[in-house]
């Protein structure tokens, strides 16, 4: 039988609510932190990791203050903050943009394109770049200053946009574009992207070499300002940190007034807005 003194509807021998000491709340707070900090560090050792492009060697692929999510799972699984393969994946490809240790201090990240994989012959003559015996296809296209409607990106000749496949019509504007000669690059393999040469000063170094196994041989995009494999050698496999996938900042140094919109000249100005979210190719 019930006891008379007995709320209805109240189970019998419930424990009352004590309140948490400072100890117990203190702990759940380390935990969760402890949780958040060793997510962060399996993202970053396993799955992406951020990068800050600092120079103009990757122009017009990359812009100085492009920030880029780098995918440290393309190429394998390794130890984070260590040298040390779990599992090795797919090979990188010529054309793919990587982000690796530099070779003479390993302290530093560098950021380049694929041009030579294990064996490889890598010619340079004039200029021209070969690749086992085969010239890279070239295309010259040619700008003619920011965009009308959109000034953050260049606009192209009328011939111009016959010549550049649609996912490189939106080049970023940059104020020293006079300067260089933008080519399209087209490898025997059928990889494309966008590079540029010198007006003023470029390399004409006479080159070979043969890419040895688990390494590989890179250059920017930028060919005569770039410092790459023509100076200082090869890439490791062991060196490589990941492939660079998108684009998710994008910070305006050059403050050339690129407004995306109408909002954007009056809140945060000298934001890329248009590059948000764009794939690195």
């Amino acid at each position: 039988m019930d006891d008379k003194n007995t709320p209805k509807n109240t189970p019998k021998n419930t424990p009352k609510n004590t309140p948490k000491n400072t100890f117990q709340v203190v702990s759940e707070y380390v935990q969760a932190l402890v949780s958040a900090v060793l997510l962060a560090i399996l993202i970053r050792g396993f799955v992406f990791e951020p990068f800050k492009i600092p120079s103009e060697s990757m122009v017009p692929t990359l812009m100085i203050g492009d920030h880029i999510f780098v995918a440290r799972y393309k190429y394998g699984l390794r130890i984070p903050f260590t040298k040390i393969w779990i599992k090795e994946f797919d090979d990188p490809q010529r054309g793919d943009v990587v982000v690796f240790n530099f070779p003479d201090d390993e302290d530093i990240d560098f950021i380049k394109r694929v041009v030579g994989v294990p064996g490889d012959r890598i010619v340079i003559k004039a200029g021209k770049l070969f690749v086992n015996d085969k010239e890279t296809l070239i295309q010259d296209f040619y700008i003619k200053g920011q965009n009308a409607q959109n000034n953050c990106v260049v606009d192209l000749t009328d011939n111009s946009k016959k010549v550049v496949p649609n996912p490189f019509k939106k080049i970023p504007y940059f104020s020293k574009h006079r300067l260089f000669q933008q080519q399209i690059e087209t490898f025997e393999s059928g990889q494309v992207h966008t590079i540029q040469r010198s007006r003023q000063h470029p390399v004409e170094m006479e080159f070979e070499t043969i890419v040895p196994a688990r390494s590989y041989f890179v250059m920017g995009d930028n060919r005569d300002e770039s410092h790459d494999s023509r100076f200082w050698g090869f890439v490791p496999r062991e060196n490589l940190k990941g492939k660079a996938q998108y684009i998710w900042l994008s910070l305006n140094h050059e403050q050339t007034g690129c407004a995306y919109n109408a909002i954007s000249p009056r809140l945060l100005p000298n934001i890329r807005w248009d590059r948000f979210g764009r794939e690195i190719i």
